[in-house]
This record gives structure tokens, C-alpha cells and sequence, in this order.
């Protein structure tokens, strides 16, 4: 079969599923993510095994660290997974909501429903836990979807995909209502985003090249954030030993993830202290450094921060440090080189932070918290979708509610217009 026929039929199985989808119990949507859950950890030996597959071509295919991380399957990404689909299951669900209920002058009351989006295409790489979490967000939202994983997870993505269908067919669900797309052709992505009449909504998630393709070539929405150039700003009257802890984290967490912080700017009444003892636990983990001139003044022997390094999402164990004159500088650089992800402030002075959340303008901004927080399982979401930096629709961690729309419902005994 044709990649274009190949897509077109899935597309017209998910919109046929999306309709029974919409309609189905929260009980019967529920069922099935703890089934799939249940799945998921009865089949860690098969998706460690196949997941040893990619990891095996990826090292073969010359993948770099951050990647080969992020393609990792070990045991407790996988009870994750299980838990991610479990913390869903437990979540209110949205659909049929109705809010701001009302009463109009002509007698009609007036009010919005939360619906689902109906089919939404997912684009992502490497990291196939996104199989899981966006299987199950897209489920219980009401929404079929069609996921296209990157060539180097497939056998990561299809173990996945056995788990999924398998717990669907144990309910009365579609099986239609999850699908994995089994071609690794990448004319299959160009076909999944061209098809107005199957899909409603696009996800990518993966490098930048992608996801400006996809902005650009795609003729449904986007929910998308190009990159994450994250920012933690000691500030003045930071507690020190919370900067270092909070610095710490952002920075070696994980490398190889969106909410990592890739630039942290100190104050240049506090650099002189905070500065040696990060630096000494950075090295500790080989995170090279790279700062400005007066950075350089402090940690000697580092390498000079360029105009480039401010504008890079290294996602490795590189980190750019510029010392500021206060908070105003500090937001001056986040306003021109951040990516509108996350960024934070570790200060004790309350009228600093109010300003801080006020003026950076951000998908999310955090007053003493480590930026590794900046994703939904962390907010309380269930596992996201992804991160949305775009201010139309879906902002930050997409969860639920951002895979959902509202609608108008008018109730009326009879009222006709005069």
C-alpha cells in the first residue's frame, strides 16, 4: 500500500473512532488506561529488550548522549509510564463540563461545554515513552490519535503499541481510537500533517528542524515550542545555599530535556559566592562552562561565553553563565534570548519576584523552584503532551484541558427572535 493510502486510512479509522470516543463513559475510558497500564508493566522484559534493540542501532548510527538518554527504556521510565496512565485515570474527566452557566435577558440561558478536539497527530522522536503518555492524555480527552514515532524508537514505539491494543481490546473501546504508525518513511509525516479531514490538531515534539518543518509545511494547527532555552537569575537576596541547590538540579537533573536549564545568570553582588562553589559541583559532573567576561574573572580557565551560546539549547552537559547588575538586566537577557519556556528567580525579596512572574513572559515562571519542574506530570496534569510556547489556545504543559475546546449550549422554553 501507498504511504499516501496507508495514512489516509488511518486517518479515516481515527475519525470514525473519534466519534464513538466523544461519547464514551468516563468509567469505560478509565477501564482502559488501567488496563493499558496493567499491560505496560507486564511487558517490561519485551519493551527493555526492544527498546536494547534501538539503543544498540542508535549507538551504531552514531546518536549522541543526550539522545541515547532520552531513548532509554529503564525500569523506572517504564513504572512512569504505568503511573503517568494511572494519574490520568484518577483525574477529573472534562469532557461534558459546563461552565458559566447564565441567564440572558431574552430568557435563554447560556453556557459552554468542554469538548474533545477530535483527532490529533502526534510527531515526535527518540523518546518513546511519549507512546504512552500521549496515547493516554489523547484517550481520556475524548480524542483518537495518530502517533508517529521516529525512526529510532520503532521497536520501542510498536512494543508499546502491542500494550495499548491490547488493553483496548479488553474494553469497549475502538482499537482504531490509539494508533501507532508502523512505517519508518518519513513521507508518512508529510501526509499526516496535510490531512485536514482527518486530523484537527498537530503535536510535535523533538529537535527544532522538525518542528519548524512541520509549522511550516503542516495545514492543521500546531500545538508546538521550538526549543527550550531555559534561565535561572540568582538574584541579590537569594538564599545561597537554595541558588546552589535549585542551580544544581536545573542544570544535572537530565540533560538531554526541554526544561533544563541552559543559562543562569548571578548577580553581581552574589557572583563572587555562589559562583566557585557551583562551579566546583558542575565540574564534579563535567558540565563545561562557558561565561561572560566578568564570569571568567571569578572561575578562571573556563571557556568565553559567545553571542551563540545565549541563544543554544545545548540539551548536554554545557552550561552559559553571565553575571547581571540586578533584576532589570536579567530580564533584559531573558526577554532577548530565551525561548519563552521556563525560567526562574531564586530570591527572598517578594516585591523582586512579583515582578519577575509580572514582566517575563514565558510559558511558565517560577519563584524559587528548579525549572526541572516545568512539565505535567510535576503540575499535577497527568503525563503532557507536550510544552506549548505559543499564547493562543494551549500555553505550558498541555494537558487535559489543552487537548479539549469549548463550545456554546443556549437552553431555551421557546424564546424566538424579535
Amino acid at each position: 500500500m501507498e504511504i499516501e493510502q496507508y495514512m489516509q486510512a488511518l486517518g479515516g479509522q481515527a475519525r470514525a473512532a473519534s466519534r464513538r470516543l466523544s461519547r464514551a463513559s468516563t468509567a469505560d475510558k478509565d477501564q482502559a488506561l488501567m488496563t493499558i497500564a496493567q499491560e505496560i508493566r507486564t511487558q517490561a522484559k519485551v519493551l527493555k529488550s526492544e527498546n536494547t534493540l534501538d539503543l544498540a542501532n542508535g549507538k551504531e548510527k552514531g546518536l549522541d548522549a543526550a539522545l541515547l538518554d532520552r531513548l532509554e527504556l529503564t525500569d523506572s521510565r517504564i513504572e512512569a509510564m504505568a503511573e503517568g496512565l494511572e494519574q490520568i485515570a484518577n483525574l477529573p474527566d472534562p469532557i461534558g463540563e459546563i461552565s458559566n452557566m447564565r441567564y440572558l435577558p431574552s430568557g435563554i440561558q447560556l453556557g459552554q461545554m468542554r469538548v474533545p478536539l477530535g483527532v490529533i497527530g502526534i510527531i515526535y522522536e527518540s523518546r518513546p515513552n511519549v507512546t504512552a503518555d500521549a496515547a493516554g492524555l489523547c484517550l481520556k480527552s475524548g480524542n483518537a490519535t495518530i502517533l508517529r514515532g521516529g525512526s529510532e524508537a520503532i521497536h520501542s514505539n510498536q512494543a508499546i503499541a502491542q500494550c495499548i491494543q491490547s488493553g483496548l481490546k479488553q474494553t469497549d473501546l475502538p482499537v482504531e481510537a490509539i494508533q501507532v504508525v508502523e512505517t519508518t518513511d518519513r513521507a508518512a509525516v508529510g501526509e499526516l500533517i496535510t490531512m485536514p479531514d482527518y486530523v484537527d490538531v498537530i503535536v510535535p515534539r523533538g529537535g527544532k528542524s522538525l518542528i519548524e518543518r512541520i509549522s511550516k509545511d503542516a495545514r492543521v494547527p500546531v500545538i508546538k515550542h521550538l526549543d527550550g532555552i531555559c534561565h535561572v537569575y540568582i538574584d541579590a537576596k537569594a538564599d545561597l545555599a537554595m541558588a546552589e541547590e535549585i542551580a544544581f538540579n536545573a542544570k544535572c537533573h537530565r540533560y538531554g530535556v526541554c526544561n533544563a536549564m541552559e543559562t543562569l545568570l548571578v548577580d553581581s553582588s552574589v557572583a563572587v559566592d555562589i559562583l566557585p562553589r557551583l562551579a566546583s559541583r558542575y565540574q564534579a559532573e563535567s558540565v563545561e562552562l562557558r561565561g561572560c567576561e566578568r564570569t571568567q574573572a571569578i572561575l578562571t580557565g573556563i571557556s568565553t561565553a559567545t553571542d551563540e551560546d545565549w541563544d543554544t539549547e545545548y540539551l548536554a552537559p554545557i552550561l552559559s553563565i553571565r553575571i547581571v547588575d540586578g533584576v532589570d538586566q536579567a530580564m533584559d537577557h531573558i526577554h532577548q534570548h530565551s525561548s519563552a519556556h521556563t525560567e526562574t528567580i531564586v530570591t527572598e525579596d517578594q516585591a523582586v519576584a512579583r515582578r519577575f512572574l509580572a514582566e517575563v513572559d514565558s510559558s511558565s515562571v517560577m519563584v524559587n523552584a528548579s525549572t526541572r519542574f516545568a512539565d505535567g506530570f510535576e503540575y499535577g496534569l497527568g503525563a503532557e503532551i507536550g510544552i506549548s510556547t505559543d499564547k493562543l489556545h494551549a500555553r505550558g504543559p498541555v494537558g487535559l484541558d489543552g487537548l479539549t475546546s469549548q463550545k456554546w449550549i443556549v437552553l431555551g422554553t421557546g424564546q424566538v427572535r424579535t
